[in-house]
């Protein structure tokens, strides 16, 4: 019965996972969300700069088949997929762990001398797996802040997972394809609905969202958000004419 249950669940990509594990590793559950929570509301006590974290210092690779190596060392292998999406995905270091999201919805933390995993969680909605073929790529950069990691994918989830145990504080949902933004108190997040989210660290309520042109990386400067070639009130979500 086993492997029968092992070959659904990479035939559904993972998606009866939450039952039957099939990557080690402790595992936190996919979430079941609400709809966006939006506040309407501004931000408060932003700073005039964000500083981005530099991740080039990080020596491991990754793969479209999910399997992270140090050089010519595996480190983990996860499952490829049939239908992934193009990115350059590339492993975040801290504090002598390895974390990476992969084309098969999970965000993963290994320790790369003994190459043992960590944990796993999931971030894709539930729903996104019931026909088994959904695209739940993590394409946009892992973030790590204060303690815990933000990660979005295609599975249309935005999430605030705990560094240490991999417990999700909170996931709402948002997909993003792009880079993200984080401070202490606010995530900005380019949604593939083309909206700009304020998105509130401490429980994933969202300030505001303001629709955009194009899906691209946003970039901060004394209180404005650039989204391709819109400025934005990053305090107000107002549009900057």
């Amino acid at each position: 019965m086993r492997k029968i249950a092992s070959l659904c669940c990479l035939l559904a990509l993972c998606g009866c996972a939450e039952h039957d594990p099939i990557l080690p590793g402790v595992r936190t559950p996919i979430f079941d969300t609400q709809n966006i929570k939006i506040l309407n509301t501004d931000v408060p006590n932003l700073p005039e700069t964000i500083p981005v974290e530099d991740s080039s210092n990080c020596p491991y690779t990754q793969d479209s088949s999910n399997v992270i190596r140090d050089g010519d060392r595996k480190i983990f292998s996860g499952f490829p997929t049939n239908n992934s999406v193009a990115s350059n995905q590339k492993p975040i270091c801290k504090s002598g762990y390895v974390y990476a999201g992969l084309t098969t919805g999970e965000v993963i933390k290994v320790a790369p001398n003994s190459r043992k995993v960590m944990w796993i969680a999931d971030v894709f909605r539930k729903s996104n797996m019931t026909g088994g073929a959904s695209i739940v790529d993590i394409v946009a950069p892992l973030v790590i802040n204060n303690g815990s990691v933000y990660a979005g994918g295609l599975g249309d989830a935005f999430c605030r997972i705990d560094a240490i145990s991999g417990t999700k504080k909170w996931c709402t949902e948002i997909g993003t394809a792009v880079p993200f933004i984080v401070s202490n108190k606010v995530a900005f997040v380019v949604g593939t609905d083309n909206y700009l989210y304020a998105v509130r660290t401490s429980d994933g309520s969202v300030y505001w969202r303001t629709e955009v042109k194009q899906q691209a990386a946003p970039t901060y400067k004394n209180k404005i958000i650039t989204v391709g070639e819109v400025k934005i009130n990053a305090e107000t979500g107002n549009i900057i004419q």
